[in-house]
């Protein structure tokens, strides 16, 4: 076998090699919360375009993803609330599970009014219960934030019912309420856009029904081991608030594709992505 032939085939295997590499598949889950939306197509975006991988989304409820990301049918979870507002989902799937570390450092939870609704505490809904037509409206049944709402209408005793549908939902009914200047209380957590676009504040909770988290990212056992690179990516990826609240900003202002904004932000922050991406 002369030279040249020699070449060709070890070019040829090259590519085989590379081509598996190319079409190695992340999949990822994620809820219909705006902070998991921004930075799972966030991450999508990067490990496509910059690392070479194919990645596949999943939208479903946090118990179906947590049991999803447990029994291996899907690999990472990037917007786990731990270790309280998750806590029920990660003592029944933890130990399933590896904690690939926070992807945002600061989450807070609560009940959320516009800054024109003069109460300041949880307790002070009684006042204005029907101003409020004895609602609270809520997100998904699934979400820790709805227990734990729950819990504050027991504990604070309030004259009110929690009224669940859905993030885009509740921040619809935001919306009416503000640019109507009517009075609402829904349950709310930072980071989100909402925070960016309406003058809101968190409630008061003395007696500390709401925690604050870390959002992190979980993976299911053995992921790291497969696909170490991708796992040291998320391991680095990590989000100040400022830069989440730009890109859930620009998502939501936006009426192209989320993949299309996400994209387009990740080319903006050049310097800021390079830092995330392993060196391997």
């Amino acid at each position: 076998m002369n030279n040249k032939m020699k070449q060709s085939i070890c070019l040829a295997a090259g590519l085989a090699v590379s081509s598996v590499a190319v079409a190695d598949t992340v999949k990822i889950a994620y809820p219909n919360w705006a902070e998991g939306i921004a930075m799972t197509h966030l991450v999508k975006a990067i490990l496509e375009e910059e690392m070479g991988y194919e990645v596949e989304l999943t939208q479903a409820d946090p118990g179906v993803i947590y049991g999803a990301v447990a029994g291996g049918d899907q690999d990472v979870f990037l917007d786990a609330w731990l270790p309280h507002t998750h806590e029920p989902y990660w003592d029944e799937f933890g130990d399933q599970l590896d904690d690939l570390g926070p992807n945002f450092a600061y989450g807070i939870t609560g009940l959320v009014v516009p800054t024109y609704v003069d109460i300041d505490s949880i307790p002070e809904l009684n006042k204005i219960a029907d101003e409020l037509d004895g609602k609270i409206t809520g997100i998904g049944t699934g979400a820790g934030i709805t227990r734990n709402t729950n819990t504050a209408i027991e504990e604070y005793d309030l004259d009110l019912v929690q009224v669940n549908s859905s993030g885009p939902a509740m921040t619809a009914a935001l919306k009416n309420a503000v640019d109507a200047k009517e009075p609402i209380v829904v349950t709310g957590w930072k980071p989100h856009w909402k925070f960016g676009r309406y003058d809101l504040k968190v409630l008061n909770d003395p007696k500390g029904i709401y925690p604050i988290d870390a959002c992190k990212t979980v993976a299911r056992k053995g992921f790291a081991d497969e696909m170490p690179e991708v796992a040291q990516f998320l391991t680095n990826f990590n989000l100040a608030e400022a830069s989440l609240l730009d890109l859930m900003l620009k998502i939501d202002d936006s009426d192209e594709d989320v993949s299309d904004v996400a994209r387009d932000w990740m080319e903006d922050h050049e310097a800021l992505v390079d830092s995330w991406i392993p060196r391997m």
